[in-house]
Order: C-alpha cells, then structure tokens, then sequence
C-alpha cells in the first residue's frame, strides 16, 4: 500500500475517518450511484467545479450534477492521483478522472475522445468532522476542452486561426 492510500501523518488523528471519507468520494463518483454521496455529505453541502453551471446545495444537487457528468462519460472512473492530505477541518484529495466523452454534454456532441485528468478536491469537514461540508473541484479546464476537441491544440493550424480571428497576430506581421 502506498502512502497515498495509508492514514500516516498527512492525516493527522481522524486518519481512519478521513481516508473512508477519501476512498468513499473516489468510489461515488466511479460507482455512479448518487445514493453514495449521501452518507459522504452533509444535507447543507455546497459543491463548486469548473463544469457546474452554479454553486451546488445540498446532496441533491450534487447528485444531479453528478448524474449529468455520467450520461456524457458512463465510464468514469476516478482515482486517487497523490498523497491526501487532512488534519480536523480540511481534507485535499489529489485524484485522476478518466472517461470517455460518449453522450452530450449541456447540448455539446458526444466526442467520443478520451478524458483524463488531474483534479483537485478542496473539501471543508462539518463541523463534526464526519462529512463534507463543502468541497471545490479544480481542474484546467481549458486542457479538458483542447482534449475533448471543442478548442485547437496550442500550435496548430487551427489554433493560428483562431487567434487571428481573436485580433491576435494581425498587426505584427505574423
């Protein structure tokens, strides 16, 4: 087991609690199941990502908010990406989406392009210290986009062209 998977000093007295909580996160997003997220969060749970259309409340939101992310990658899969780190309040999770682009995405084509990345999970304990209370997802999500096909690789054909549309480039010769 490494140490990214071991309640060691990262995660100070609650290790137990905070790596179930860890692994349980991880789990529910790869379970697909939104009764998961129940015992995971707080009912008041306040959820941002760069994806969501506005800050989530409540487990419900999440779950729909969830829900809309499986029907455009049905085979998701998230793992941990590093060493978690947590004392009593806060707890980061370091983890690694992958998935396959195979359904629409608020209106956008499947693309059916594969996903992969490196997502960081910035969460808030309840009070207790139980559950997630809130939690703030950050991932570059303009890689996520040049991956999936809706924006130009850096350097491209494609790329020059749309920065010349943009104004970029037209007034210094090249």
């Amino acid at each position: 087991m490494s140490a990214a998977r071991e309640a060691g000093p990262a995660f100070g007295s609650a290790g137990a609690r905070h790596l179930a909580l860890a692994d349980g996160w991880e789990a529910a997003w790869s379970g697909r199941d939104t009764r998961a997220f129940m015992s995971l969060c707080a009912p008041d749970l306040h959820y941002e990502d760069p994806v969501a259309r506005a800050p989530l409340s409540g487990v419900a939101g999440l779950a729909a908010h969830a829900e809309r992310l499986w029907r455009a990658f049905p085979d998701v899969v998230m793992r941990s990406a590093g060493e978690r780190v947590a004392d009593g309040r806060w707890l980061v999770l370091p983890t690694r989406v992958e998935g396959t682009n195979t359904g629409l995405l608020d209106g956008l084509p499947a693309s059916h392009r594969r996903l992969g990345l490196h997502v960081i999970f910035w969460c808030e304990l309840e009070p207790a210290g139980e559950r997630l209370w809130r939690v703030r997802a950050f991932f570059d999500s303009h890689a996520a986009a040049v991956e999936l096909g809706l924006l130009p690789r850096p350097g491209t054909l494609r790329n020059r062209a749309v920065l010349m549309l943009q104004g970029y480039g037209l007034w210094g010769g090249g």
